[in-house]
């Protein structure tokens, strides 16, 4: 690092920091839309045992999960409720069309791992909507899973029955 010689080079070195950190080119990471050669961009999401390859391109809200719609594959109206959830808090309901694999766990980790996957693909998108989704908590995993089975024990944690006489 170059030593200031007098009072004018350090004056002019917290101009640069400072019109630097105005801009955003300091530590902050500048995010970049991410696309594929047909417009699409991508995101992987998970909770619990569920995996979600998930596809968001520019269209008019169709939601495709394992090539079936959306109403047949998650029948349940909590599950469309929480898939449905990073358009709602970005405002952008039935401005894009989603194609998503899932495989792994249940119906409701399922739902959850698109959201997850939807999430991180629109930030991929509209880097913009980062801050939004981030308060939310929609960019972070449900790492929970179920807890493995130990031998000695009946479940993971439950022992056998102890009797006194």
């Amino acid at each position: 690092m170059a030593t200031k010689k007098n009072l004018s080079d350090l004056k002019e070195a917290v101009a640069e920091k400072a019109t630097a950190s105005a801009t955003g080119a300091t530590g902050s990471e500048v995010r970049v839309q991410k696309l594929d050669k047909k417009g699409r961009s991508y995101g992987t999401g998970r909770r619990k045992d569920a995996v979600a390859r998930v596809w968001v391109q520019r269209g008019n809200g169709k939601i495709t999960v394992n090539e079936r719609d959306l109403p047949v594959y998650f029948a349940r109206g909590t599950q469309r409720l929480v898939i449905n959830q990073p358009f709602e808090l970005s405002s952008r309901i039935g401005q894009f069309d989603v194609t998503c694999i899932v495989s792994g766990g249940g119906l409701m980790g399922q739902a959850g791992a698109v959201r997850h996957g939807i999430s991180r693909a629109l930030v991929a998108f509209e880097p913009e909507l980062h801050t939004v989704l981030k308060k939310a908590g929609l960019l972070t995993r449900d790492s929970r899973v179920v807890e493995r089975k130990k031998y000695g024990r009946h479940k993971a944690r439950r022992g056998t029955q102890w009797v006194k006489r």
